[in-house]
C-alpha cells in the first residue's frame, strides 16, 4: 500500500507542469546613471529578491528602440520590460494626460504616488495599454522653462524663441501660449540646443545634469507647481507576464504599483535637488514667475484642462472632472 502511494505521488509530481525560471530582457533608452535607469535596475533587484530568483532581469546591451517606439517594442516582445513617456506617441494615450496638466505639484514623489492610486482606481481598466502589463505609472518633477538666450519674466519674452517639448499636454500648453514648439525626445536635447536649431526646452531640473546641458542653458524660469508634467509607465510584455507563476506574479505586484511609483518619484526629486545646486554652481540664471505672469499662464491654459476633460469623457471616462479633482486632492494630502 505504501509503495503504491509513493508511486502515485511521484506520478503526480511528474505530471504537474514545471515552470522554468523567467529571465526578463530589460531595455533602457537612457544611460545607467539616469534616475529612470537606476530605479528600473532597483526594481529588477527587488523582483529577484521577492521571487527567490525565479524571476530575474537581464539588461540589454543597447536600447531595444528609440524612446518613441518603446511601448510598441515591449508590446511586440522585442523586450520584456522597459519604461517610456506616454506623450511620445501622440493621440494614443488620453487618460494619462491628466497628470501632465499645469501646476500639478512640486514633488515628483507625491504626484507619482497620487497618480498610481488614481490610475489603479479609475484608469487601469480603460484599456489604453493593450498588450502591456502596467507595473507602475509616475511623473518627473515640476516642468520648467530653460533657454539659451534671455531671462523670461513675461509671456512676450518667449514669443521669438523655438522650444523643444516632449509631447502630450505640454505640446498643447505651448500652443495655448502661442509659442513655437516642436515635439522631440529628451535624448535629442543636447544636439538641438548645441546646433542652435532650438533656443529652449521645457524640462524638469534633473535633465540639465543628466543630459549635460549646463554649458548650453543660461536661463531657467521656475513656475510654482510646474508649468507641465510628463506621464511615464514601467511596463512588461503581457505574454511574458503570463509565463510567470501566479505566486511570483503576486510577489511582483506587491512590490510594484505604489511602491515602485514612489521609488521613481523619489529618485526624480533627489535628482532635481542635485541639478538645482549644479545649475547654481554653473551660473544658470533663475527667474521666478511673477504673480502677473502666473495669472497669464493660468488664463491661457484653462482651455487645455477643459479640453482634456471633454476628450476623456468622450473616450470613456465619464467622471473625468471628478477624477482630476481626486488626483489633485491626493497630491495635496501627500505633499
Amino acid at each position: 500500500m505504501r509503495l503504491s502511494l509513493i508511486i502515485g505521488a511521484i506520478a503526480l509530481l511528474l505530471a504537474a507542469p514545471v515552470r522554468a525560471q523567467v529571465v526578463l530582457s530589460v531595455s533602457s533608452w537612457l544611460g545607467p546613471s539616469h534616475p529612470l535607469s537606476r530605479t528600473q535596475s532597483r526594481w529588477c533587484d527587488e523582483v529577484a529578491k521577492a521571487t527567490a530568483r525565479r524571476v530575474t532581469c537581464r539588461s540589454m546591451p543597447r536600447p531595444v528602440s528609440d524612446p518613441t517606439a518603446t511601448f510598441d517594442a515591449v508590446r511586440d516582445g522585442l523586450a520584456d520590460v522597459s519604461y517610456s513617456v506616454h506623450g511620445y506617441t501622440p493621440g494614443r494615450f488620453q487618460f494619462t494626460q491628466m497628470v501632465e496638466l499645469p501646476f500639478g505639484g512640486d514633488s515628483a514623489e507625491a504626484m507619482s504616488v497620487a497618480y498610481q492610486r488614481v490610475f489603479q482606481r479609475h484608469l487601469a481598466a480603460l484599456g489604453e495599454h493593450q498588450g502591456l502589463k502596467v507595473l507602475a505609472v509616475f511623473v518627473h518633477g515640476p516642468g520648467m522653462v530653460f533657454n539659451t538666450r534671455l531671462p523670461i519674466r513675461q509671456l512676450s519674452d518667449m514669443q521669438d524663441l523655438k522650444f523643444r517639448v516632449g509631447g502630450g499636454i505640454v505640446s498643447e500648453i505651448g500652443k495655448a501660449l502661442g509659442l513655437n514648439v516642436t515635439v522631440r525626445p529628451a535624448t535629442e536635447t543636447y544636439d538641438l540646443l548645441a546646433s542652435g536649431r532650438f533656443d529652449g526646452v521645457f524640462l524638469p531640473a534633473e535633465t540639465i545634469d543628466s543630459f549635460r546641458l549646463e554649458k548650453l542653458v543660461r536661463h531657467r524660469t521656475a513656475v510654482p507647481g510646474g508649468l507641465y508634467n510628463t506621464s511615464f509607465a514601467l511596463v512588461m510584455n503581457e505574454a511574458t507576464w503570463r509565463r510567470i507563476a501566479p505566486a511570483d506574479q503576486a510577489a511582483i505586484d506587491a512590490m510594484s504599483g505604489e511602491i515602485t511609483a514612489r521609488a521613481f518619484g523619489r529618485s526624480f526629486d533627489a535628482a532635481d535637488r542635485r541639478a538645482l545646486a549644479f545649475m547654481q554652481a554653473n551660473g544658470v540664471q533663475v527667474s521666478q514667475a511673477t504673480r502677473a505672469f502666473l495669472e497669464v499662464l493660468h488664463a491661457r491654459t484653462v482651455p487645455v484642462e477643459q479640453r482634456w476633460v471633454r476628450d476623456a469623457k468622450a473616450r470613456g471616462l465619464a467622471n473625468a472632472d471628478a477624477v482630476l479633482r481626486e488626483y489633485r486632492a491626493e497630491v495635496a494630502r501627500l505633499k
